[in-house]
């Protein structure tokens, strides 16, 4: 009897459908439709998504479940158990229908110079 071609690759076998799942999730698409998702920006649930998600795939729904408050990209990441990758092309999904809020970080404008951290730890190390 001859080995089917996969049984040498210890990383798949006959159920190795959970290893190309999130393509199938995304479509093939690695970039977002709309949006740059940071992973810590919030992201919370609009009130247009109150209207129950339909039409979405299961994997939008459960955003929408765990965004009705606000939750970082990372955290939803995490809750799901997805890629960040998958969430963040997901998510884009979400925004560019108008059912989910982003809220992005702070840009590091307000942020001191590198010149002034370094005048820090230079007088730190002088105590």
């Amino acid at each position: 009897m001859r080995a089917e071609p996969w049984t040498e690759y210890a990383w798949v076998d006959r159920d190795a459908g959970p290893v190309v799942r999130p393509y199938a999730m995304t479509g093939g698409r690695v970039v977002p439709a709309s949006g740059g998702f940071d992973v810590v920006a919030m992201v919370v649930a609009s009130r247009a998504a109150d209207g129950g998600g339909f039409g979405l795939q299961p994997e939008h729904r459960a955003i929408l479940a765990w965004a009705r408050e606000p939750l970082a990209v990372a955290e939803l990441s995490a809750h799901l158990d997805l890629a960040l990758g998958v969430v963040r092309v997901l998510l884009g999904d979400l925004l560019g229908q108008g059912l989910i809020e982003l809220y992005q970080p702070p840009v590091s404008a307000g942020l001191p110079s590198e010149h002034v951290l370094r005048a820090v730890i230079d007088g730190l190390r002088a105590l």
